[in-house]
């Protein structure tokens, strides 16, 4: 098993920037995905970012240019930095990953949730 959790959301203006992180622990054998997803009231939840285990990365088409996915693989950690913040950005961002453990076997995974919150 594995357990992710997520850290970073917080209150910020529009135009301003923000940081999240996660972490897995448990019993790891290997990380294929990593990435983030949000979900705003009253909508379904949705992709914002993933990042491979080799490095490959895909945006959602409303943050690319904005949003940097990047992972720190001996660390089992992964980032979203956030530049120029728009209030359509706010919700709770979840982090994810598609882990393999031992005894286990691959599975997905989520994070708790973390609110950001962007103020016009």
């Amino acid at each position: 098993q594995a357990q992710l959790v997520e850290s970073g959301g917080s209150l910020v203006q529009a135009g301003g920037s923000l940081r999240l992180s996660c972490a897995a622990f448990g019993s790891i054998f290997s990380i294929n995905v990593m990435g983030w997803y949000r979900q705003a009231p009253g909508k379904e939840r949705e992709l914002v970012a993933t990042i491979t285990g080799s490095g490959t990365t895909k945006y959602a088409d409303s943050v690319k240019g904005r949003f940097t996915i990047s992972n720190d693989n001996a660390n089992s950690t992964w980032y979203l930095q956030m530049n120029s913040l728009k209030p359509e950005d706010t919700a709770v961002y979840y982090c994810y990953a598609h882990v393999d453990t031992v005894g286990t076997g691959p599975k997905n995974y989520w994070g708790r949730g973390t609110q950001v919150t962007v103020s016009s």
